[in-house]
């Protein structure tokens, strides 16, 4: 068999495949051309629309768009209670807002270890986390696939703290058969552009909870409220306005709402191509006992964001450094996702050390991620196949 171009051979593709990448028609197009010449770009009729076609989605009761999901996550953290000298559970395997949160409220993240096979958070893992001082969990839907929500709950609720569910990764997955948004005590999403659907930034949090959703508005908008049943002082006229807490700018536009809008139009295209490439993948890596497979609760209909290559080095004469490499001289464009986030120096200085989630970070050593993404050709799925057979051929031991 021929070698892998990174040790002297022909490269499976002669252009370069991204491990994501938008999709964005003329209807797209269209929805921000219109919000341009429209008496709103920030603030109006669009941002509306967007919150309830997301509850319609989701079945949840409220929502609240926001700049991005990292201010999702914020503001939940704020609204959950999360204060000084308070912890927040979440998993290492994320991106840092998850984390950061917590920072930003003045807690502390406290990391609790992933379930080896599926990759999402362990419940037993966060029930020994839990102390006097835990305020709340961000549980992450990684990859796509819903964390065991019903496990999570238990936990949480016996205790008296919030379940945030980031689901920057899963909008369009079902658990248990209802949709991931309206379970949880709060869920926040993401439309960065390598998600399911974009509004080239932008997030939102869900809830069921009238008492969370006062406190998102505030805290989305500096804190100030024109409702006056929420007034201190009595009102000067139509114009007043009062700040009641201390929140912040994290106000989407209409221009990124009219964007989503019409990306969630496509949704469930999206996720029937993202689930079909998955089902290529695992056909054809199942049968390659070199890899490892990534595992799916039963009760998960995923709308997969990711698709996880791991490889298992005691069968390969490579390491995934140099699997990866590989993967790119073939003209495979991989990531990882993601470096355990106490890892990072930040983190580090803080005074989190390595080996506290060893199940993490055995993941992060041997995983990768696959190009995923709805304009993906079946020939685009084939190359990285055939890229993946090619190295484990050459290296296996």
């Amino acid at each position: 068999m021929e070698k892998p171009a990174i040790a002297g051979g022909t490269p499976v593709r002669n252009t370069k495949l991204y491990y994501g990448h938008q999709f964005i028609d003329e209807a797209d197009v269209k929805a921000v051309e219109a919000v341009l010449t429209s008496d709103y770009l920030t603030c109006g009729p669009k941002v509306v629309e967007l919150e309830k076609r997301l509850c319609e989605l989701t079945g949840a009761k409220y929502a609240v768009a926001v700049s991005n999901g990292t201010a999702a996550l914020h503001i939940a953290a704020m609204a959950a209670g999360v204060g000084d000298g308070d912890e927040l559970i979440t998993t290492p395997i994320t991106f840092a807002a998850s984390a950061n949160c917590a920072l930003y409220c003045g807690g502390r993240p406290v990391f609790a270890d992933i379930d080896p096979n599926t990759y999402n958070i362990d419940p037993e893992c966060v029930r020994e986390k839990i102390t006097d001082r835990t305020k709340a969990v961000v549980a992450v839907d990684f990859t796509g696939q819903a964390v065991p929500l019903d496990a999570l709950l238990d936990i949480c609720h016996d205790r008296k703290i919030t379940l945030i569910e980031d689901g920057a990764h899963s909008i369009g997955t079902k658990y248990k058969g209802k949709p991931v948004g309206s379970i949880a005590d709060m869920t926040t999403f993401s439309f960065h552009p390598v998600k399911t659907v974009t509004g080239g930034e932008g997030g939102a949090v869900l809830t069921n909870r009238e008492d969370l959703y006062e406190k998102l508005l505030l805290y989305r908008s500096h804190g100030i409220t024109k409702e006056e049943a929420f007034y201190v002082n009595e009102s000067h006229g139509p114009w007043y306005h009062e700040q009641i807490d201390l929140g912040y700018n994290y106000r989407i536009t209409d221009i990124q709402c009219a964007l989503i809008l019409s990306q969630m139009d496509k949704l469930a295209q999206f996720a029937g191509r993202r689930r079909a490439i998955v089902e290529r993948y695992n056909n054809a890596f199942l049968q390659i006992p070199q890899l490892f497979v990534q595992q799916e609760i039963p009760e998960s209909d995923t709308t997969r964001h990711l698709y996880i290559l791991r490889i298992r080095p005691e069968l390969l004469t490579i390491d995934r450094k140099g699997f990866f490499e590989a993967m790119a001289a073939e003209n495979i464009c991989c990531n990882v996702h993601y470096i355990p986030v106490y890892w990072h120096p930040y983190y580090q200085k803080l005074g989190y050390k390595k080996g506290i989630c060893p199940n993490a970070e055995k993941l992060y050593e041997e995983m990768m991620s696959l190009p995923i993404y709805y304009s993906l050709t079946d020939q685009d799925v084939d190359d990285v196949i055939m890229a993946v057979r090619k190295i484990v051929e050459y290296y296996k031991k």
